[in-house]
């Protein structure tokens, strides 16, 4: 794979991620994004913009074509740049914390939250 490739590779990540972020997690410009999803409500398409993985399967879709026309290769970057997204993702939470509770519950205090 050539430098070229990589690079185009890795902008086309970034590109899925912030386009999914955008979709699922933000209002948006003006809270265009919000009007959109409130106006979708509960159908399948609103629905589908309250997953971010879900999402970045469709927004992968198309961004894998700056990858490659063969169908194959297509297929191989398209979920490639959606992992790449989900990933992206991922990195972005919180962690998830684990601590023992000791007080104000009934037992011996070994109880985890």
């Amino acid at each position: 794979m050539t430098e070229e490739s990589w690079i185009g590779f890795v902008l086309a990540v970034l590109a899925t991620w912030r386009v999914t972020h955008l979709l699922a997690n933000e209002d948006g410009p003006a809270k265009i994004i919000l009007r959109v999803r409130v106006r979708l409500g509960n159908s399948v398409i609103g629905q589908l913009m309250d997953c971010f993985h879900c999402l970045s399967l469709w927004i992968a879709a198309p961004a894998a074509l700056l990858l490659s026309y063969h169908p194959l290769r297509w297929a191989v970057a398209w979920l490639a740049l959606s992992g790449g997204a989900c990933l992206l993702e991922r990195l972005g939470q919180k962690p998830v914390l684990v601590e023992s509770v000791s007080h104000g519950l009934e037992g011996d205090g070994n109880v985890l939250r």
